[in-house]
């Protein structure tokens, strides 16, 4: 089956849209990458995005138009990958959406919100769109978060020693062989926001770590971030820009850019070495946007010694598009009734098959159901 895997991020930066040929063989799930294309959200759109996602308080109408927007760019990522990728053969799109919301009280989540109307990409595609993955989970006392975990266990199933999978996106979050899996904090998301800050809105982000190259963690400001209690929450936990948004954190009077977004980079890499070195990981196996930041990639190592950081290209999956990856993964267990959730990653009481339907031009006429859940996935 050709999938196409939408997905957004925490950055809100652009759409990935990955295309995949799936198929399960006696229990091995076969993929095989067919590449990526990603679209910049446009300007108004991100605005508009950003200035309503948390702690911002906005309209319902402002909600609408979001939905929409969205679901259009989603579309529009949709036709360009099927058109470019698969060359007009694509069976299926699976879209992530946008999480604007993540509801957490002490730890449980009550519920979780992404936007991205999926009937915009049925309808410009013609093909089913299999959407909203994480409520399914949330329903049955999951975190609804990491949902890539399934698809790292299945991946990483078999290497030897006790390799992890860690995401480096705007919320850093780690997998490990024995099903453990949780937000470890900010990954880029502090980062990004002190960018955009120091700089005016000039530049997104710390392009290849060059302004926190130029800089010295402050270790007492580093301390004092380091104290956040979410750190010392236990698996399954999962947070986002809820709690660390663009004011989260102001940079002391003084402070120059360099200096904060050197201590911005020591928080990622000490909270995500920490996470990696409780789990007793013998390889990681890193990707996202952050390991494009050679700073951080570097800070990480070193905080590692005698543990490999690898980036999954070295796998056979893109970095850049695993998340993108991962989602068309689900899709595609979802369409053929297989359950796409692994309940010691998220923390809910059973697996569930994820996500609802949304009908294609011809109606919705889906595979016959698979025998059983693949127990690894092979990248070809």
């Amino acid at each position: 089956m050709l999938v196409i895997g939408l997905m957004s991020g925490t950055s809100y930066d652009a759409v990935d849209a990955a295309a995949a040929e799936l198929r399960l063989l006696d229990g091995t799930l076969l993929l095989k990458p067919l590449g990526m294309v990603s679209t910049r959200y446009d300007e108004e759109l991100r605005e508009a995005l950003a200035g309503s996602l948390p702690p911002a308080a906005v309209p319902l109408a402002r909600v609408c138009l979001l939905d929409t927007r969205i679901g259009q760019a989603f579309a529009a990522a949709a036709v360009r990958a099927d058109r470019e990728l698969c060359g007009g053969r694509a069976e299926l799109v699976a879209s992530h959406g946008q999480t604007v919301y993540h509801w957490v009280t002490d730890g449980r989540v009550h519920g979780t919100l992404q936007l991205g109307q999926p009937a915009w990409i049925a309808e410009a595609t013609g093909l089913p769109v299999v959407s909203d993955f994480r409520p399914r989970d949330v329903a049955a006392g999951g975190q609804g978060a990491p949902l890539v975990s399934l698809v790292d266990l299945l991946w990483l199933r078999g290497r030897p020693g006790t390799p992890v999978a860690l995401n480096l996106g705007g919320i850093a979050n780690l997998t490990a062989p024995d099903g453990t899996a949780f937000d470890t904090g900010p990954g880029c998301a502090l980062l990004d926001a002190a960018v955009r800050e120091f700089t005016g809105g000039r530049l997104a982000y710390d392009v290849d770590g060059a302004l926190a190259a130029r800089g010295r963690p402050q270790e007492p400001l580093l301390d004092e971030l380091l104290a956040e209690p979410y750190y010392a929450l236990p698996a399954p936990k999962t947070t986002g820009k809820e709690l660390f948004h663009a004011g989260y954190w102001r940079a002391p009077a003084g402070l120059s850019a360099e200096d904060a977004l050197a201590t911005l980079t020591g928080l990622t890499a000490r909270t995500v070495a920490e996470a990696v070195r409780g789990v007793a990981a013998t390889e990681v196996i890193a990707s996202g946007g952050g390991t494009r930041n050679p700073v951080l990639m570097r800070m990480l190592a070193g905080l590692l010694p005698g543990i490999p950081v690898r980036v999954s290209d070295e796998l056979g999956l893109p970095a850049a598009a695993k998340e993108a990856y991962a989602f068309a993964v689900l899709g595609f267990l979802t369409a053929h009734g297989v359950a796409g959730t692994a309940p010691t990653a998220t923390g809910a009481r059973h697996p569930s098959v994820l996500g609802s339907l949304t009908p294609g031009r011809g109606g919705l006429r889906l595979p016959p159901p698979a025998p059983g859940p693949p127990v690894r996935l092979r990248i070809e």
